[in-house]
């Protein structure tokens, strides 16, 4: 009887909770009908009752621009337009400025100039909040739109009013659009034996030249990596960056909604080129892969991370259809990096071991001008003396020997190195240097 009576409330329990999971996703279905019921009826009276007469796509396309844009600052829609020029930016060379953007707390912010280019040579810097393009207010415009009009034909001009921290008023940059090419890797010689390695982006090609960089300099004591400003790229050329320089572990991971549903990258051993000390150099223009790279080294101890905090983007982001010709896509944020500790970039950014402000080496002023005012009329005559003595000699010096002055300069050009002049005008280069050295004895 007391068999009969188990199986009894077996029975029923099984079936209470099988009539109770049914009652949940009726519940469901009948709440996601709702929601959709209640999306279609606002569609429908805003195309039957709104002041200008709009059309049903219209309509449906500014309601997935709005979807996009309230979920997180890197999620967008793509619509046709949008797509071709994502397409251009991706597969050839486009007419642009030469800047990476980003929404920071809701405002159009530099998240980068590139090296080069005509944003950089017009002094635009990373942080800064742009206001305008030409005569249009960036509040409330999207990322694409604002992309897509400062993109513009090579030659043509365009102005942007920015905010910079430090400035007491809104600054008016002129910029003239150009080609867009990006010397992604390059390499210099610091002292004859330390490296400077400089990534500006990073595109398909950039761990290949950096394999040829570092085989070709094998006695270097030290390298110097200069990540700043360099707004990212390719997730599969930062994980293969640091896998240059780090034997064993985790470069970072990828999760999702699913916190089970996570993908980790791994550094090989038969990858590695080399175990020289490094100091990798960031600012708040660097960004996502440059963020990932800088982050793995210095959570292995295998890098000094010197320069500003970084820009905080650590997210992972899906271009996915939405048409059946994919003429039109949402741009989705799917997941987010982390780092071997395990620590977020996402708003966070990368703290540098040590900070170091941009601006030029302060140094001791010269003293070797320190003369006695009754000395200073018999120097001042004789330093006149020299002027004019020097330029005699120059007014005779030989067309051979202005020829020879032009291929010595040519051959110093092709040295590549980091002179004592960009040292002086580079405080963070100089701090970078200074450790460098620190590590190399003390290794």
């Amino acid at each position: 009887m007391m068999k009969k009576f188990l199986l009894a409330s077996s029975f029923a329990l099984v079936l209470s909770h099988g009539l109770f999971a049914k009652e949940k996703s009726e519940e469901l279905t009948q709440s996601r009908f709702e929601s959709l019921t209640k999306l279609t009826q606002v569609i429908g009276t805003v195309e039957k009752y709104y002041v200008d007469d709009v059309k049903l796509q219209d309509v449906v396309d500014k309601a997935i621009k709005g979807l996009m844009q309230e979920l997180d600052a890197h999620s967008s829609f793509l619509d046709k337009k949008s797509t071709k020029e994502m397409s251009i930016q991706t597969n050839g060379e486009f007419g642009g400025l030469g800047i990476t953007v980003g929404m920071r707390d809701s405002a159009l912010t530099v998240i980068s100039p590139i090296d080069g280019t005509p944003a950089y040579e017009a002094g635009v810097k990373a942080g800064d909040i742009i206001l305008k393009i030409d005569d249009k207010s960036t509040l409330n415009m999207t990322l694409n739109d604002a992309v897509g009009l400062m993109r513009g034909k090579p030659k043509t001009k365009i102005d942007l009013t920015v905010v910079r921290k430090g400035e007491n008023k809104p600054i008016k940059i002129t910029i003239i659009r150009d080609i867009i090419k990006v010397e992604s890797v390059f390499a210099k010689k610091i002292d004859g034996d330390l490296l400077y390695l400089r990534i500006a982006s990073f595109d398909k090609k950039v761990t290949g030249k950096l394999k040829e960089i570092i085989k070709k300099h094998t006695k270097t004591k030290g390298i110097v990596l200069d990540l700043r400003n360099n707004p990212g790229g390719l997730l599969t050329q930062a994980i293969s960056v640091t896998d240059l320089f780090v034997d064993s572990g985790v470069i970072v991971s990828q999760k999702g909604r699913d916190a089970n549903d996570e993908e980790k990258f791994y550094a090989k051993y038969t990858n590695t080129l080399t175990d020289v000390p490094m100091v990798v150099l960031v600012n708040a223009g660097s960004a996502s892969a440059s963020e990932i790279v800088s982050g793995a080294l210095q959570d292995h101890k295998r890098a000094i991370i010197v320069g500003e905090k970084t820009f905080g983007k650590g997210s992972v982001q899906a271009v996915l259809p939405i048409v059946k010709d994919r003429s039109e896509n949402i741009k989705l944020t799917i997941a987010k990096y982390y780092l071997p500790s395990g620590r977020t970039i996402q708003a966070k950014g990368i703290t540098p071991d040590i900070i170091a402000y941009a601006g030029k080496t302060v140094t001791e002023p010269s003293n070797e001008f320190q003369i006695k005012e009754a000395d200073l009329k018999k120097h001042l005559e004789e330093e006149l003396e020299k002027v004019e003595d020097k330029k005699i000699k120059k007014e005779v010096k030989s067309g051979k020997d202005k020829e020879k002055e032009k291929v010595e300069k040519k051959e110093e050009d092709k040295e590549e190195i980091i002179t004592k002049e960009d040292i002086q005008n580079d405080n963070q280069i100089n701090s970078a240097i200074n450790i460098l050295k620190s590590l190399i004895i003390m290794k």
